[in-house]
């Protein structure tokens, strides 16, 4: 029984969930190519933007323009009234589709990349192949997306970076005060980096390893001193500290691919699969939410 209710069905995929600044939910639908706004007091859902590509991450520039990762021209977008205009082009860093993206307050932006054909490598050999001990999948860079559009790599050889949040630094010791947590999926781990004053990372280190509990993290949320991790294996969200720690679990109708905290409520993107064949012919995935307070 989920512990969740549905808010919202008839998506194709959903991804990157964001709390917009007016308050609502933004999020992509991959297939149907739109980006969304959703009220989640009144359910009221809002096309914000739609275009001849793939959405992903969400962000926002600090003078509150919308960025948007493009996925398979590897592009970041900025919308300008009603159009998506190129804000950076990340193909030289990125090796496969780019994903998800967080966006700081300075308007810094971290995109992350498949690195490989990851549905290619599950139809031919599943997904047991990839917690097989001896798997090893290829690295990706992380992007690093300045302001005013200039990229550089953040960090190199993630496996298939994912969702990302920031936290506090609980040392004290990095520049900026906080630390960027990055869900590595097919390496079942949770990675972090200090953050310099320039976004710059250092000090890379294992922040939680989660294979034991049977989690690929995919996109997460930054709640306090932890995240919650989408487990993208499983129809379920996991509450993550420093060390592996679960502190709480909440279960969801089906796949949990995406999460975020909106006010209360902990708002998890669902599907039955993540692969193309199964989602883009048909609308199954859903908006589910789960009062925190």
């Amino acid at each position: 029984m989920a512990d969740t209710s549905v808010l919202r069905d008839g998506l194709h995929f959903g991804e990157g969930p964001r709390r917009g600044p007016d308050g609502r939910l933004y999020y992509s639908d991959f297939y149907a190519g739109e980006v969304h706004a959703l009220d989640l007091t009144t359910g009221d859902d809002e096309v914000v933007v739609a275009f001849d590509g793939q959405p992903s991450g969400l962000g926002w520039l600090p003078d509150g323009r919308m960025l948007v990762v493009s996925m398979l021209d590897r592009t970041v977008r900025r919308l300008e009234g009603d159009d998506l205009v190129l804000h950076a082009d990340i193909s030289d860093i990125a090796t496969f589709h780019a994903n998800d993206m967080l966006v700081d307050s300075e308007g810094r932006a971290y995109v992350g990349n498949f690195g490989f054909d990851l549905h290619g490598l599950i139809d031919d050999v599943g997904i047991a192949r990839l917690l097989e001990p001896n798997f090893e999948p290829p690295g990706a860079a992380l992007a690093l997306v300045q302001p005013d559009g200039s990229v550089s790599v953040a960090a190199e050889d993630l496996k298939f970076p994912n969702g990302m949040a920031l936290l506090p630094d609980p040392t004290g010791e990095s520049e900026s005060g906080n630390i960027l947590v990055v869900a590595e999926t097919v390496a079942f781990k949770l990675t972090s980096f200090s953050v310099d004053r320039n976004g710059s990372l250092q000090d890379r280190r294992v922040w939680a390893d989660v294979k034991e509990f049977g989690i690929a993290p995919d996109g997460i949320a930054g709640d306090g001193d932890g995240v919650w991790v989408a487990a993208a294996l499983q129809p379920a969200a996991f509450r993550v500290t420093e060390g592996g720690k679960i502190t709480n679990k909440v279960e969801t109708t089906q796949t949990c691919f995406a999460v975020a905290v909106v006010g209360d409520n902990l708002v998890c993107l669902t599907a039955p699969d993540s692969n193309p064949s199964v989602v883009r012919p048909d609308r199954l995935g859903k908006i589910e939410i789960y009062p925190l307070a």
